[in-house]
């Protein structure tokens, strides 16, 4: 079965990810066709990238990445839960994702995204580096406005039809992440 990470890609105090994360959690948990659990990059504590070697190498000094390192590492897909800061992802995301890169190859990804647009931009931006990642994005997604899916652009409280966009995503992610689990079995064995 499957093992799916909620990551929270978002640092901020005040975020809104801590909750979006949560009810797509809620949703997910309903499934019996994977695992589930939330991974809140704020618990990891990541300073700037600050490891001397590129991540390629897999060559970890600092206690923090290693950490972050063995959670990633166990995950076989992920569903990224961003806001859109300035039409992009937020630094937080993205140092996280630069620390990694075995730890992310041939596994599945899927965006819920949320801001004034849903977040378009964002996860656009985040498909470059999935590809870069060797992170296979799915085309399923969510987004969350926060005209329409927050009341006072603060309290999470998404339209109905959300709920259908959040099995479609998980959906596909599972597939991919099935199907991608050969790779990812017969890596290291050449």
């Amino acid at each position: 079965m499957s093992k799916i990470a909620i990551i929270i890609g978002s640092t901020r105090p005040g975020r809104k990810g801590k909750a979006v994360a949560h009810w797509v959690y809620d949703i997910a948990k309903q499934r019996s066709d994977a695992e589930f659990k939330i991974v809140d990059i704020a618990d990891y504590d990541l300073p700037l990238l600050d490891e001397p070697m590129g991540a390629a190498s897999g060559q970890y000094t600092k206690q923090h990445t290693k950490a972050w390192s063995k959670e990633i590492d166990m995950f076989d897909g992920f569903i990224f839960v961003t806001p859109e800061y300035n039409h992009a992802l937020s630094a937080a995301l993205k140092n996280a994702l630069d620390f990694l890169y075995k730890e992310w190859n041939n596994k599945a990804a899927g965006f819920v995204g949320y801001g004034a647009a849903g977040a378009t931009t964002a996860v656009e931006n985040l498909r470059m580096i999935m590809a870069e990642l060797q992170v296979a994005d799915v085309q399923a997604q969510v987004r969350l406005s926060l005209f329409t899916d927050f009341e006072n652009f603060s309290e999470l409280n998404p339209a109905a039809f959300q709920e259908k966009s959040v099995h479609a995503m998980i959906d596909q992610i599972i597939a991919w992440s099935d199907a991608l689990k050969t790779l990812r079995d017969t890596e290291g064995k050449d």
